[in-house]
């Protein structure tokens, strides 16, 4: 009896799971996304005196410097202000730096690319890992400020993970595009830069959303990572669980987010050897 012989045809015009292949090829090499982020934080802190402290320092400095601009000289008043500063400025800072260190990764590995086969979403995910770590390490600052102002600790803390989580999807799906970008318009660095400035101040972070005039409450509304830094301080500074609806928001806002970005990012990433 003769048996047919099953042959494996690719067809390139056939959907694919492409995030999932993409999560497969992430998960390979794994050893590779674990050895970028060992690098990428060696080198941040290889050279600095205070090496992995600043990563508190930094944060803890600038928010002593907000807090006395908004508590002296502006006469903001403001229960435990520190607290609701800090809390607001680690989630942002989180965000901020990670989708901008996506950009220069991608491009520093562009060389690299073109020589031998990676996963190119990569050096997206390794940029935001540091960054995860990072805001995992300057949480102690902000333990250590709850500590010293006398705020006290709920078990609602526990919540945290969750806002971290999201955040973390959110900004890889805002890396992956905004490096995508920066591949084929170098200006986008530039221009990145100054959008992340303004929302810097539409954000409710160095002040609460009870002073915004109702008019122009939506402009905050509107403005996705509002859900993201509620969601993560309400548990530091209320010492309360976020609403379904909160969550529910943040949830959407970062798939949507993230399928933007992948989507966008698989379907030009093999045009990036000719622009990197």
């Amino acid at each position: 009896m003769i048996h047919a012989s099953r042959e494996l045809v690719y067809d390139s015009a056939r959907p694919r799971l492409v995030i999932w292949e993409d999560a497969l090829e992430l998960w390979r090499y794994r050893d590779l996304l674990w050895g970028l982020v060992q690098r990428d934080l060696t080198v941040r802190y290889k050279r600095s005196v205070l090496g992995f402290l600043w990563t508190m320092l930094n944060p803890l400095l600038t928010m002593i410097v907000l807090s006395i601009v908004f508590s002296l000289f502006f006469r903001f008043e403001f229960e435990h202000f520190a607290v609701y500063l800090l809390a607001g400025l680690l989630l942002w800072n989180f965000f901020a730096q990670s989708t901008t260190q996506a950009i220069h990764n991608l491009l520093w590995a562009g060389s690299l690319v073109n020589k031998i086969y990676l996963p190119k979403p990569i050096f997206v995910v390794s940029a935001l890992l540091v960054g995860l770590v990072n805001l995992a390490l300057a949480l102690g600052p902000l333990a250590l400020i709850m500590l010293l102002s006398q705020h006290r600790f709920s078990p609602a803390l526990l919540f945290l993970p969750i806002p971290m989580a999201l955040t973390f999807i959110f900004a890889l799906g805002v890396g992956l595009l905004v490096t995508t970008l920066a591949i084929f318009f170098v200006d986008v660095v530039d221009i990145y830069q100054v959008g992340l400035m303004i929302f810097f101040y539409f954000t409710p972070i160095i002040y609460p959303v009870s002073i915004v005039p109702e008019r122009y409450l939506f402009l905050i509304h509107l403005n996705p990572l509002y859900y993201f830094i509620q969601m993560f301080r309400q548990p530091i500074y209320d010492g309360t669980l976020p609403g379904a609806g909160l969550v529910l928001r943040a949830v959407l806002i970062a798939l949507v987010a993230l399928l933007i970005g992948w989507w966008f990012f698989t379907k030009k990433a093999d045009e990036f050897a000719y622009r990197v």
